[in-house]
C-alpha cells in the first residue's frame, strides 16, 4: 500500500521518462552551449539550424523541439539521461549530433576546454569512436570557417 502511494506521488525524473531521441539530442545540444556558463542567441540559432538539417524539421518544429530541449537541459542532472535516448538513433545520426555539438561549441567564436571535455564525454556515451569524433570536429570547424 505504502509503495503504491509513493509511486503515485513520485514524479519521474528526466532519466526515467520516455523521450523522443530528437528531443534528447536537442537537450544535449543545449547542454553543450551551457557547459561554458554562457548561452547566447548565436548558440540557440545554431541549435535550431542543426535541428533543421539533422532531422529535416521545418522552422516551427525546430523551435518547438529546441524549447523542449532547453526546458529539459535546465532540469538535467547529467547527460546520461539524454544519451540513453539518443543511442536509439542510427550511428550516422549520432555522429551528426557530435558534429552539431562541436558547431554549437564553436558558434560563439571561442574554444573552451570545458565544452570539448563535455563533447568527448557525450561521444563516448553514444558509442562514437575517437576517429569519428575527430572527423566530426574537423567537419564542424570547416563549416564554421566556410561560414565566416
Amino acid at each position: 500500500m505504502m509503495s503504491a502511494l509513493k509511486n503515485l506521488f513520485r514524479q519521474k525524473t528526466p532519466a526515467e521518462r520516455s523521450m523522443d531521441p530528437q528531443v534528447a539530442a536537442a537537450a544535449l545540444l543545449v547542454e553543450a552551449a551551457l557547459s561554458d556558463g554562457v548561452y547566447v542567441n548565436i548558440e540557440s540559432d545554431m541549435i535550431a539550424e542543426i535541428l533543421l538539417e539533422a532531422f529535416g524539421f521545418d522552422a516551427d518544429k525546430a523551435d518547438a523541439v529546441l524549447a523542449e530541449g532547453e526546458a529539459l537541459a535546465e532540469e538535467a542532472v547529467g547527460s546520461h539521461q539524454f544519451t540513453k535516448h539518443v543511442k536509439k538513433l542510427p550511428v550516422a545520426e549520432r555522429v551528426s549530433i557530435i558534429e552539431g555539438l562541436y558547431r554549437v561549441a564553436l558558434a560563439d567564436g571561442e574554444k573552451s576546454d570545458i565544452e570539448d571535455a563535455y563533447i568527448r564525454h557525450v561521444a563516448s556515451l553514444l558509442y562514437i569512436d575517437d576517429i569519428s569524433r575527430a572527423q566530426a570536429r574537423q567537419a564542424a570547424e570547416q563549416r564554421i570557417t566556410d561560414a565566416s
